[in-house]
Order: C-alpha cells, then sequence, then structure tokens
C-alpha cells in the first residue's frame, strides 16, 4: 500500500453542483474532527502495519478551510504511525478564496509540496454559476502565491461544459491557465448529479446542459490547446507536464491499493473496498471508540474486480496490461472479448501494443462506452 487518502468534509459554502459528502460552516468541529483522524490512523496502523507510503492526498472538501496548524498536526501524527520518505508527493487541496500567501507558506513549511488550487475558471460569470466563494483575480494571485511561498508543484482544477459556455470561451480559459505555469491541469466536464441543486434546476428546466456534440469538440480542444503549451494528457481529463504526473491518482486508476481516513472516505485495502460512513459527528464518536463506523464493505475478486480494473485502467494513456489483468483475475480479455476488441481496434478506437490495450484520443472520448462493450459477465 503505497497511498494515504485524507478526508477533510468541510467546506465555505457547498458548491450546487458537488455530490461529495462536505458540510458548511461547522468550524466548531473541526478540533474534534482533527482528533478523529489521528484515532483512525493509529486504529489502521494496528490493523495494517508499516505501509510504504509514497503518497498522501488531503482533499474534500476545502481542506484550506482548517487552520494550517491542524492540518500539520494530522500529517504529522501519519508521518509518525506510517513513515513518510523524504520524495513522498504529499497534496493538498485548496481554493483560491481560502489561501493567502502567508498561510500557503505555512503549508508548504508543514510538508506539503504540491498544491491543487480549484480554480475552476477564470470568467467570474462562471464562478458565479458554478456557487464558488472566489473570482477570477483570486485565481490567478493564488497560483502567483503559491510560486512565492515555495510551491514548484501546483495543479489546476478546471470545469468546463457549462451551459451556455462558447469554445471561444472556454479555449480562453485554458490558454490563460496554461498560461500560469502550473505543472499539471485536470479539466473535468461538469457532470449534473441527481439530487445536487443544479441536477434539480436541469430537472425543472431552468438550466439547459450542454448538448452531448458540443462538449466532445471542447474535449478534443482542451487537448489540443494543453498539448500545445506543452502538457501531456497521461488521463482522460488529466494533463501534466513530463514527470509531474500526479503520483496519488496513479494509483487509484491502476486499482491498487489505498487507505482511505475520514468520513465518507473509501479505502481499497486487502483486496476489500470499504467507505467509511459519511457523517462526520458518528464519525467523530465512533472514533472515540475506537471504531471507525463502516457505511460498505465489499470483498474485489473476479469479473467484478476485473471491470473495475479495466474502466479504471482505460482511463490511462498506458492502458491497460492485459497478461497481468488475466493473471489477478482469472480473466482474458482477447479470448472473452475478441470479436468486439477487434472492432474497436479496426474503428480506431484501441489498440494493442507491447501486450497493453490503450484507447486512442477518439476512443477516450468515449471511454465509458467502450469499457461497457468489453465488461466481462460478471458471475
Amino acid at each position: 500500500m503505497r497511498a494515504l487518502y485524507i478526508h477533510v468534509p468541510f467546506c465555505v459554502r457547498k458548491c450546487p453542483y458537488c455530490d461529495f459528502y462536505s458540510l458548511a460552516g461547522r468550524d466548531d468541529l473541526f478540533e474534534a474532527y482533527a482528533e478523529a483522524l489521528r484515532r483512525e490512523a493509529a486504529w489502521a496502523r494496528r490493523e495494517l502495519g508499516t505501509l510504504a507510503l509514497e503518497s498522501v492526498y488531503l482533499g474534500g472538501g476545502t481542506p484550506t478551510v482548517l487552520p494550517v496548524g491542524v492540518i500539520a498536526g494530522v500529517l504529522e501524527a501519519c508521518a509518525g504511525l506510517f513513515g513518510f520518505p523524504a520524495d513522498a508527493e504529499v497534496t493538498c487541496e485548496a481554493n483560491p478564496g481560502t489561501v493567502t500567501r502567508a498561510a500557503l507558506a505555512e503549508l508548504r513549511a508543514a510538508g506539503v509540496n504540491r498544491l491543487s488550487l480549484g480554480v475552476q475558471s477564470l470568467r467570474d460569470a462562471e464562478l458565479q454559476f458554478l456557487g464558488r466563494t472566489h473570482t477570477a483575480a483570486q485565481g490567478r494571485r493564488a497560483v502567483h502565491d503559491a510560486r512565492d511561498a515555495g510551491f514548484a508543484n501546483v495543479s489546476l482544477d478546471l470545469i468546463y461544459c457549462l451551459p451556455g459556455q462558447t469554445p471561444a470561451q472556454w479555449q480562453a480559459t485554458v490558454d490563460e491557465a496554461a498560461g500560469l505555469a502550473p505543472s499539471h491541469v485536470s479539466a473535468y466536464c461538469l457532470q449534473i448529479e441527481d439530487g445536487t441543486p443544479l441536477g434539480e434546476q436541469v430537472e425543472r428546466g431552468r438550466v439547459t446542459p450542454m448538448p452531448d456534440d458540443d462538449q466532445a469538440a471542447l474535449y478534443a480542444m482542451t487537448g489540443e490547446r494543453l498539448r500545445a503549451a506543452g502538457f501531456e494528457q497521461y488521463e482522460i481529463s488529466n494533463y501534466a507536464l513530463p514527470g509531474a504526473e500526479c503520483r496519488h491518482n496513479l494509483v487509484y486508476w491502476r486499482n491498487e491499493p489505498y487507505l482511505g481516513l475520514g468520513a465518507g472516505a473509501w479505502s481499497f485495502v486487502n483486496g476489500e473496498r470499504r467507505q467509511n460512513a459519511g457523517d462526520v459527528e458518528a464519525y467523530i464518536a465512533g472514533c472515540r471508540a475506537d471504531a471507525p463506523p463502516l457505511a460498505y464493505r465489499e470483498k474485489c475478486s473476479g469479473a467484478s474486480a476485473a471491470n473495475e480494473t479495466l474502466m479504471m485502467g482505460l482511463r490511462l494513456r498506458e492502458g491497460v496490461d492485459l497478461a497481468a489483468l488475466a493473471e489477478r483475475y482469472g480473466h482474458d480479455l482477447a479470448r472473452e472479448r475478441g470479436e468486439t476488441l477487434a472492432r474497436l481496434i479496426d474503428a480506431g478506437l484501441a489498440v494493442v501494443s507491447a501486450g497493453r490495450l490503450a484507447l486512442t484520443p477518439a476512443g477516450m472520448a468515449v471511454a465509458g462506452e467502450i469499457t461497457a462493450s468489453l465488461a466481462f459477465e460478471e458471475e
């Protein structure tokens, strides 16, 4: 196990498109939650023993709503329990409206060496639609402040395919974002999730999602503009300068084990997928009783696990090692889905090279449909 995820489910304000577990306005729980994280980490250390961690990722929510001292205390506890090598990748998500140059310098001093900034857009009207609490100017300033604070590895999150967004508007955002000289860019098409305020607006006809063909055109433009700026696409939504790929997220996409701490956090431990209960107060109470509450637990094996590995691996430019897939799960894709695979290759949507199946740029645009067509029959 090489990766540790720490979930911080607190925000200044809940974004209307977000379906991750998070709470706004609960500053009173910060200290108790940090103590619960330390308790869960100690519990995991007893269960799992020493971990050879190569990456730590603080996500949310918005981790930077916590005082930097609280974040530093959690990292220090985890480092003492598990050990972080000197070259570990330690990422913290941050929103531009929740950081200052001084706070970023403190965060860097606490051991965070990779900053993932939720800029989302460089247009104020789009930020207002997304319900963000920062302005485009604050987004730009946060990037410069991060550099001044000593962060050499800065990633920018962007969201596109907003209702009414034009190709010219999105191109301007991509080009300006690249011009801010990040080492990594994550560009996500806006997802309309059931149960969110944005999903309800779509259901009531108040918001019309961007048509699929227009989304595909913006997706293609994203790759073209970022490649022209020197970035390499290594995953469907992620682009990096050479050597700056997110090591933590690669663990997820390769379906490798990882430990998740916090309310609502997922883990993949000992061949088992687990999720903590998504309730901060129940999580705190459970950790005080030395038993973090679980909401989900399932052993991963056979065709369902093979399909999960295939689905995530095909998001990567490197694709999936077919021999390793067969050895790990006992399912041979070429034998069981040979005809479908041949059609995908003939259509220019996939390639097999050196025993690895990967999607072409055209295939990445329809990765979900391709994965479904290749899925093994589950028992």
